[in-house]
């Protein structure tokens, strides 16, 4: 009679739920009967504006309401602005919601953030902004994209989704460009379910978002604008700022488990980390790699698959650059190409990161991907 091996106990690729306080905060809006955006709402803005370096904070229902906030004040129906091919889709479709062309810019190979010698080659004169992503929690080349700007006279929105509390040269990413976008969805760093924040240092951009926020509205039932009802409630807002609390010692151990990644990752073969840009510090949302497969004699779906039996899940950040999706075929003509976003989109694959990673998770995760490597060739 033979004996079944023991069940693999998977580690979590994300680690998402709340803690008592963020119920026990959440309780008390509710008893209090003011749900509507509020103190708590207020007393976020005030407070991730500290940690991020900014000097106005304005939370919105969501991240890509966030965008479209950031986007109207500062860009008109036709213009061209710089974005990412390699980003997720509310980067670009917010600026085509605003009537603007997105003009596609490849990807550096080894951190995934946008290419600024690329971006440099692809400003005409039609050019107004630049919409740059800090990809999976990596500051881009903020240093390069401001001078880019600053030498063609264009506005900057960093999309900062993935990026809470990451910094450059010693800043947070607040201090840089005309605004800055965040997410709270459920699994970000600071998730509350749904939730945004823009944040930005000019007092004139920051009336103008909050206006936009909410129907242009300067006093009860006086619209000086046409705006939107984009506000955050005070459960969502209450969550928020319960979790920030806590959210700079999580992004610590965030990077304590991208140190322990690389230890693991330098004797495995096949299995490329993702650099961070020069100067900055990464808030780690996801931990993602590149696969060499020319090491490793099989394809991705295959490594997921043989990592998943193993323990070990996986996700993919993404399956297609933002050029090979369908609602942004009728802006190509003329763009050229983005390799370098494209192989990306066939060889990245993401590893669990979380703020609750042990040593008995590396312990897994290290023999999976030893016993991938091992099994391809590696």
């Amino acid at each position: 009679m033979t004996t079944a091996a023991p069940a693999v106990k998977p580690v979590l690729f994300m680690l998402t739920a709340l803690e008592q306080g963020d119920i026990d905060a959440a309780t008390a809006v509710l008893r209090s009967g003011m749900l509507r955006s509020a103190s708590q709402c207020a007393a976020l803005e005030l407070k991730f504006a500290e940690l991020s370096g900014a000097r106005h904070a304005m939370t919105c229902a969501n991240g890509t309401c966030a965008l479209q906030l950031a986007y109207e004040p500062l860009f008109e129906p036709g213009d061209e602005v710089l974005v990412p091919a390699w980003s997720y889709i509310a980067t670009a479709s917010m600026l085509v919601a605003r009537g603007c062309k997105p003009i596609f810019v490849d990807a550096i190979e080894g951190t995934g953030q946008i290419d600024l010698a690329d971006a440099a080659r692809r400003v005409t004169p039609r050019t107004r902004g630049i919409a740059a992503t800090h990809m999976y929690g990596c500051p881009v080349d903020i240093g390069a994209t401001q001078a880019l700007a600053a030498k063609h006279g264009l506005r900057v929105v960093y999309d900062a989704a993935q990026a809470h509390l990451s910094t450059y040269n010693g800043k947070g990413i607040g201090e840089f460009g005309d605004a800055v976008t965040y997410s709270f969805y459920a699994t970000k760093n600071l998730g509350t379910g749904e939730g945004g924040l823009i944040s930005c240092n000019d007092d004139k951009l920051a009336r103008d978002i909050q206006l936009l926020r909410s129907h242009g509205e300067t006093e009860k039932y006086l619209h000086e604008r046409v705006g939107y009802n984009y506000r955050m409630n005070d459960i969502t807002g209450a969550i928020g700022l319960s979790r920030l609390g806590r959210l700079p010692r999580e992004t610590k151990a965030r990077q304590e488990a991208a140190v322990r990644y690389g230890e693991i990752l330098a004797k495995v073969p096949g299995f490329v980390p993702l650099k961070i840009t020069a100067g900055a510090t990464s808030a780690y949302h996801l931990y993602t790699v590149r696969l060499d497969l020319g090491v490793l004699k099989t394809t991705r779906e295959q490594v997921m698959k043989d990592l998943g039996a193993l323990g070990v899940p996986t996700a993919l950040h993404y399956p297609r650059s933002l050029p090979q999706q369908p609602a942004f075929a009728r802006f190509l003509e003329g763009q050229g190409a983005w390799p370098v976003a494209e192989r990306l989109a066939r060889t990245v694959m993401s590893l669990p990161m979380h703020h609750g990673l042990t040593e008995e998770h590396f312990a897994t995760i290290e023999h999976g991907v030893r016993a991938v490597a091992s099994r391809y060739g590696g």
